[in-house]
């Protein structure tokens, strides 16, 4: 038996518009304090601070890896307890409460641009405010994946494509702060203020969705399907009266359909259905994480001499060319998706991304220990659209495979696991990012 309804229009596409934003909302802190790394490096350094001028040698805080460690360890952590947990929560509250918060805890960052701090009292601040904003995204990466997990497999491909486009939105709001005429402060208060207008946009979206029928369908088919399995074996009941002993073995063939329609699996049995695609994703993130940003954002231009290209090289070259391209591999998927989930090119192809590592750490970084083969700008523009697009391409085939592996009741369970599994994958990229950037 399958349980099977008339599925309403997506209206002007609004649902899918409403999940690329949600997307969007998701990965809109991490990027935004990402590509704020020269900000932050500058302020950590002294500049905004009444003693810059000391002469006092500069401490060297390693905010890149730390920011990539202090993420994606509560991402870590919480998504997980989300996996387990988000039974006894309602995803409204978990949503709305982690937007809210997320949308204060910009607000503060904001707030403190124009604020003089001494460096050692600005990064604990800045890494308390990257700790505690990513606690709450983790909570709302894990819900929204599980409730997109519920909708058709494309709409797991559009909420990756927006999660990539919030990687352009920061790097082109940085892009514009850096090319502005404005002063420093003015510049940084502008680009912190983005994220919370953004975020109060995400939470709208959200609270919209409900009110759409295409929406309501997917969000709502448990309990439709409940009742409508409840139904059949009723009108079955009616109508088999005449053969005792045929009904009862044809009712008990039906409740068991029912209860299997109707209960959801436990979370080591999805698991056991979806490993491939889980260990796939930590792969692809862990190599991603490894070596960016900390080791892409010391490549350096060859074109020394041209003061306004080496301004904004950093900017284009590693965040708006990562993630361009990074949006168009996730957006690929909706056109085709190749390898099949049952093919063995497809972990192939995973595994294969590991050889970036070395690829990048060979560009042309300043002082580096190793020999640099790649010192033209295009060869790093290159090896980072292949990186990239291969990123947001095999990332966003693990998401959208991964529910097509289990039955319609266990897709959000599936979901939010994958969650957990793809912010494996940057904490582990983090840690290791630590050790190659000694290396070079």
């Amino acid at each position: 038996m399958s349980c099977k309804y008339s599925r309403p229009a997506d209206r002007g596409h609004a649902v899918a518009i409403i999940i690329f934003v949600l997307g969007l909302g998701t990965l809109l802190p991490w990027n935004f304090f990402m590509t704020a790394s020269q900000y932050f490096n500058g302020r950590l350094a002294g500049d905004n601070t009444p003693n810059s001028t000391s002469g006092i040698a500069a401490k060297d805080y390693n905010y890149d890896s730390w920011m990539a460690l202090l993420s994606q360890l509560p991402l870590l952590l919480f998504t997980l307890l989300n996996s387990f947990l988000y039974q006894w929560v309602r995803e409204g509250l978990r949503v709305a409460s982690s937007l809210i918060v997320i949308f204060l805890l910009f607000s503060v960052t904001a707030a403190l641009v124009p604020v003089h701090m001494q460096p050692d009292t600005f990064f604990s601040v800045t890494m308390a405010t990257i700790w505690f904003i990513n606690v709450f995204s983790a909570v709302l990466q894990g819900s929204l994946f599980g409730m997109v997990g519920l909708f058709p497999p494309r709409y797991s491909t559009l909420f990756m494509s927006g999660q990539a486009l919030a990687g352009i939105f920061a790097a082109l709001a940085m892009l514009f702060s850096i090319l502005s005429n404005a002063e420093k402060d003015s510049a940084a208060l502008g680009y912190f203020i983005t994220p919370c207008v953004a975020t109060l946009g995400t939470l709208l979206c959200y609270l919209l969705l409900p009110h759409l029928e295409f929406a309501r369908f997917y969000l709502n088919r448990s309990q439709s399907e409940k009742e409508e399995t409840m139904q059949e074996i009723l009108n079955s009941t009616d109508k088999k009266v005449l053969n005792n002993g045929k009904d009862l073995e044809a009712n008990g063939m039906l409740t068991s359909e029912a209860e299997e329609c109707q209960e959801r699996s436990s979370v080591l049995a999805v698991f056991k259905k979806i490993w491939l695609m889980a260990a796939c994703v930590t792969c692809v993130f862990a190599v991603t994480l490894s070596v960016f940003p900390v080791i892409t954002v010391r490549v350096q231009t060859v074109y020394t001499d041209n003061a306004a290209w080496k301004k904004v090289f950093t900017c284009v070259c590693c965040f708006i060319v990562f993630n361009a391209m990074d949006f168009a591999g996730r957006s690929t998927p909706s056109l085709v998706q190749w390898p099949s989930k049952g093919s063995v090119l497809f972990p192939a192809a995973v595994l294969s991304r590991l050889l970036f590592i070395p690829l990048l750490m060979l560009c042309n970084v300043p002082n580096s220990n190793l020999t640099i083969l790649f010192r033209h700008d295009a060869a790093f523009v290159f090896i980072m659209a292949l990186f990239s697009f291969s990123n947001g391409y095999l990332a966003s085939l693990c998401m959208a495979y991964a529910p097509q592996l289990v039955r319609s009741k266990d897709c959000e369970t599936a979901g939010s696991l994958m969650t957990f599994f793809l912010v494996l994958g940057l904490a582990l990229g983090a840690s290791f990012s630590f050790l190659l950037g000694k290396a070079v």
